[in-house]
């Protein structure tokens, strides 16, 4: 069974770009709407994000709608926790297949991580 977990060198959460995410309003409250459009830095990418290093700057700090656990995807998904594996797999998937490509080594790398962690 995969596990989700956050893989390094991706960062593809990062990309904040609110054109390509039209839905942000049915799942953030208008003051986090309005913290998360203030996120958004140069070509849709979140200003915390390091892209030298491909990592969060603010990782330990971030928002509570960055933060990828059963509470938050239950609160703005109403993903229930026994789905949630599974939910924020495919939301990986889906958000690295579209920045880097279904066939990129990000995605490689992501897939390889959560099927090897037990």
């Amino acid at each position: 069974m995969a596990t989700w977990l956050c893989v390094k060198n991706c960062g593809a959460c990062c990309h904040l770009d609110p054109a390509e995410r039209p839905d942000l309003e049915s799942y953030l409250t208008p003051a986090e709407l309005e913290h998360y459009l203030s996120l958004v830095g140069d070509e849709g990418w979140c200003i915390h994000y390091d892209r030298d290093r491909r990592n969060c700057r603010i990782y330990e700090d971030r928002p509570t709608f960055c933060r990828v656990s059963p509470a938050t995807f239950e609160r703005m998904f109403g993903v229930d926790e026994t789905e949630f594996n599974d939910f924020a797999i495919a939301c990986c998937e889906e958000q690295i297949s579209w920045l880097y490509g279904e066939d990129s080594p990000e995605m490689e790398h992501f897939e390889s991580s959560v099927n090897n962690e037990q």
